[in-house]
């Protein structure tokens, strides 16, 4: 079959053969396409001239079939007619393919002496974008004569085998032909494997309601069985990403055609045989149907339980994984201590009031944030509570009942305390995870009808822990000394902040009952917060912070409102504390990026010893998919780490590929893993999707066209096990994240198994900045910050201004130092001179002017592993300028340091060092201060103690003092 751009033509076409000598001709096409609109336009190509023309007249055109009359301008020969033909506008990654109507508009009322064009085929660019016989629809008269045979039903049953998945919303043509058996399913399989088929199920006269799908066990003529527990059904129960169970009320409406995915566990010990049993439809408000299946069981047993087979269906059991849920803890974490009513943890201690709130945080982090100390950080200037006005806004005086501990695990400690005044009752349940994740859940029962004037929790910090702020539509930076915030989630993804120092501090997360996560990176607007009932209290909500007699308080209010007697409210939030960990300088200064798909060897030269493969090439095709060109990684790994090389690629799961196997299972399951939304996009989404998804990334060269993923669901556990798949199978060594979608659960879970039996399970994020209108006005730092505990280092990011922003910006939302982690830069290739004042270097390898090799090599010479770092937020930092515009970080060996400048001065100018001696450990008198060479970064100089050094606008260097 000769091919055709179809990104021109479109992706369809019907080949006709002319045989005739009349200068006009009649084509009846029967496309069977359910994308075909009446006012379609069709291109012809003549074959032998490649002329291109619309048909002289239209006559009908509907999903059926089209009929029209041409001029058969070359004679007798081949005409191609593309009959879904679309234009895609400019937007390379998120284009959008627009179905062109017809120009032409004549009408031929009497055509029947017009000789016909015969159809030799119908057919399709290539096989992906084929309408196979899942995708030809029948037709509605076919469709009424069935009806008509089966006309007792309320609703009809399809069995269909795992290699024929429905596609579409309505009968294809090989449901309603006479030799298609729709009582029996036939299908092969093997021993240890899991075999998927699906029921399809179509209501013709009323909505079905909590369709359940049973299985009997099966057996065969031998007397062996296979038990119907290892019978499940995706679409009826499973296990949620949390692993808690999932009964799900499958409803379908009338005259919708519902696939219900099934299959079998076949145990690897089971005899081989044919197997017989019964699959049993079962609607809440409708009759009994069932399905007989025949199952021929071979004798072999497939590798790995059929998981490298996916294109077989074999990996629909992981949607239900529980891979990973225990809360074991993670490296370099520390199990949590419980001693009287204090909890501590690595670097950081919390002690409990008898409420159930926290009474004091404590960290131990170093100012220079490179170890943990002896001297605790208290975080807290007092308790946290809550405080409720009643009537007359007079205080609700609460009486607890004490912490009682119901949970005591290395991962996790858990406790409840009741707190009860004349009025309400507010039963708290709070637990505590070893990465200083705290959740809370406070439920508020009325005891009678009141009136409140206010729900309000208060957070009061000692001012030096909080002296910056990020969120709540703050820039990262200096805490402002007022600040007012009001709920408004259709525009702002904003629900907390977080406040802090270096080496202390809280994120704060207001939540409900009924939260769910919101989409990001382009899309929040289209699934946005949802207002907490009780915080937002139909906007009368808001958090204020400012200084209150020496103290930060941040006051989270809820405002007026009134309850009834048994009225619940829940005021649940999150607190994190940071930082995680201290800083891990030796694995910045070691691990050494190459971000581009490349030859070993290549990357081996340039210096580098991690490569990230992102996707969009030969061995990682699709977009959060790498289970297709699995071979191709594998070598490529292999020889990667027979050079001492790592390799990372590129897996997250905001977006799912088209090219996933599991596609059709997934959107069986309704807007569970794809997100609802208005469709569009790419013409193969539009073309098979059809409708009620949010398209998304898309690569050109590979046909690549991505969907959203919704947000927390099983997806999230296939996920889990696929990364335990290609740690154990490809042997990768860690994944780059692409912005998030999913919650600190499965970030855990994925954290586990990347790093089980020793493999290094290296995490990197990636952020596109997400202040911005499309994305709520939220801080990617702020967004993310449940996930950095796992992550090993921060890539922030594209539309990330260096030049622009102040040090505090770069240190609260780009470095990650008072996280506990370190980053790199990617927007135009970052700031080099500021990025060292945080160790942070560009990308290698993403464009052609970005390259820190000079400055990796200048480490090296150096010998900046090893070194101590200590930035200029360090308030005994013994090295520092006369000009405050211009901040200085150093890098301390025994006897030598080196000294980052970078400077924030409105024009060039030229500073001093003020150097601490003695802090140093170095005798001024014999010392030597110069610059290296580093190309594209500095020249050469050699200066004296007294000297100044002269510093360009928005540049800097770095200074050898020995």
């Amino acid at each position: 079959m000769q091919k055709w751009n179809a990104d021109e033509l479109g992706n369809q076409r019907a080949v006709l053969w002319w045989n005739a000598s009349s200068k006009q001709a009649k084509a009846v096409i029967p496309w069977r396409n359910i994308n075909v609109k009446a006012d379609q336009k069709m291109i012809i190509i003549d074959s032998l001239t490649q002329k291109q023309y619309e048909p002289d007249a239209y006559l009908n055109m509907n999903e059926e079939e089209g009929s029209f009359v041409f001029n058969p301008v070359s004679g007798k020969g081949i005409y191609y007619v593309y009959f879904l033909p679309y234009k895609l506008d400019e937007r390379t990654n998120y284009p959008k393919a627009t179905y062109l109507k017809r120009t032409n508009t004549a009408t031929a009322k009497d055509v029947g002496a017009v000789p016909l064009a015969s159809v030799i085929r119908i057919e399709s660019v290539d096989k992906f974008n084929s309408n196979d016989p899942m995708e030809v629809i029948a037709t509605k008269k076919e469709i009424a004569e069935y009806m008509k045979k089966h006309e007792g039903q309320s609703y009809f049953v399809f069995p269909e085998t795992r290699e024929t998945p429905v596609k579409m919303n309505i009968i294809p043509q090989r449901w309603v032909d006479d030799k298609k058996d729709s009582s029996v399913l036939h299908g092969n399989t093997e021993r240890g494997l899991f075999y998927a088929f699906q029921i399809g199920v179509l209501p013709v006269k009323i909505n079905l309601e909590k369709v359940k799908i049973t299985a009997s066990s099966l057996k065969s003529t031998s007397g062996a069985t296979i038990d119907s527990r290892y019978f499940n059904c995706i679409n009826t129960n499973g296990t949620d990403y949390k692993g808690e169970k999932l009964e799900l009320n499958a409803n379908v409406k009338k005259d919708d055609l519902q696939a219900f995915w099934c299959g079998f566990d076949i145990p690897e010990n089971t005899s081989p045989g044919i197997y017989e049993g019964t699959i049993t439809i079962r609607p809440e408000n409708a009759a009994v149907e069932t399905v007989k299946i025949v199952l021929n069981v071979s004798g072999e047993k497939p590798v790995n339980k059929g998981f490298d087979e996916p294109w077989k269906m074999t990996r629909l059991p992981w949607l239900n994984s529980t891979l990973a849920q225990a809360n074991t803890v993670i490296k370099p974490y520390t199990p949590l201590q419980l001693k009287g009513q204090e909890i501590s943890l690595l670097g950081r201690k919390v002690q409990l009031d008898a409420s159930g709130f926290p009474k004091q945080i404590q960290t131990f982090f170093t100012p220079e944030m490179t170890s943990i100390g002896e001297k605790a950080n208290s975080i807290l200037s007092e308790p946290v509570h809550f405080v409720v006005k009643g009537p007359g806004a007079k205080p609700e005086n609460f009486k607890n009942s004490g912490i009682k501990f119901i949970g005591k695990e290395e991962g996790k400690i858990s406790w409840i305390s009741t707190n009860t005044s004349g009025n309400l009752q507010m039963k708290v349940e709070g637990s505590i995870e070893f990465d200083g994740f705290m959740e809370y859940s406070v439920k508020i029962t009325a005891l009678k009808d009141m009136q409140i004037d206010d729900i309000a929790l208060q957070i009061p910090f000692e001012k030096d822990k909080a002296t910056y702020m990020m969120g709540l539509g703050q820039k990262g930076g200096y805490r402002p000394d007022h600040f007012n915030w009001k709920w408004d989630v259709a525009k702002k993804n904003q629900d907390g902040a977080w406040l802090g120092n270096v080496n202390a501090g809280i994120q704060f997360s207001l939540r409900d009952q009924n939260y769910s996560r919101p989409l990001n990176t382009n899309f929040y607007l289209q699934k946005p917060l949802i207002l907490p009932s009780s915080w937002g209290n139909e906007n009368k909500g808001g958090i204020t912070i400012k200084e209150t007699g020496g103290k930060i308080v941040v006051n989270n209010f809820s405002g007026p409102r009134s309850m009834k007697k048994g009225d619940e409210l829940y005021y649940n939030f999150h607190l994190l504390i940071t930082p995680f960990h201290p800083i891990n300088t030796e694995e910045q200064w070691n691990n050494r990026f190459y971000h581009a798909y490349k030859p070993v060897d290549t990357i081996k030269a340039s210096g580098a010893n991690v490569i990230n493969i992102h996707h969009g090439n030969e061995i990682n095709p699709y977009i959060n998919y790498p289970f297709v060109a699995t071979k191709e990684m594998k070598d490529y790994i292999m020889k990667a780490h027979e050079k001492g090389l790592k390799v990372k690629i590129y897996n997250t799961i905001r977006e799912v590929s088209n090219r996933m196997y599991e596609l059709y299972p997934v959107k069986s399951l309704g807007q569970e893993v794809f997100s609802a939304g208005k469709g569009g996009g790419y013409s193969w989404l539009q073309e098979h999707l059809h409708d009620h998804y949010i398209a998304a990334w898309y690569v050109p060269e590979f046909k690549d066209a991505a969907i959203i993923n919704s947000g927390m669901n099983r997806w999230h556990n296939y996920y889990v096990e696929g990364m335990n798949w290609l740690v154990n199978n490809l042997g990768i060594d860690g994944i780059y994240l692409d912005d998030v979608a999913f919650d600190r659960v499965t970030m855990k879970r994925i954290k586990r198994v990347m790093t089980q039996n020793g493999h290094p399970g290296i995490i990197d994020l990636h952020s596109a900045n997400q202040y911005n209108d499309k994305d709520g006005f939220n801080n990617s730092a702020n967004l993310y910050l449940e996930h950095f505990p796992y992550i090993n280092r921060l890539w922030f990011g594209e539309y990330f201004d260096y030049n622009n922003n102040n040090p505090e910006f770069l240190l609260t939302e780009v470095s990650g130092i008072p996280f506990g982690l370190m980053g790199e830069m990617l927007q135009d290739d970052g700031n080099p001179w500021r990025g060292m004042l945080y160790g942070m270097t560009s990308r290698l390898g993403w464009s052609a002017k970005s390259n820190p090799t000079h400055l990796w090599k200048a480490w090296d010479d150096f010998g900046i592993k090893g070194s101590k770092m200590i930035g200029y937020w360090v308030p005994d930092n013994p090295v520092k300028t006369d000009n405050p515009a211009v901040l200085a970080t150093i890098y301390k060996q025994e006897k030598k340091i080196m000294v980052s400048l970078a400077s924030w001065a409105p024009q060039d100018t030229r500073v001093k060092l003020k150097i601490d001696w003695k802090g140093l450990g170095i005798d001024p008198k014999n010392v030597k201060i110069s610059t290296p060479a580093i190309k594209d970064f500095q020249k050469a100089k050699t200066f004296n103690i007294t000297d100044e050094i002269s510093v360009e606008k928005n540049k800097g260097c770095l200074i050898i003092i020995q």
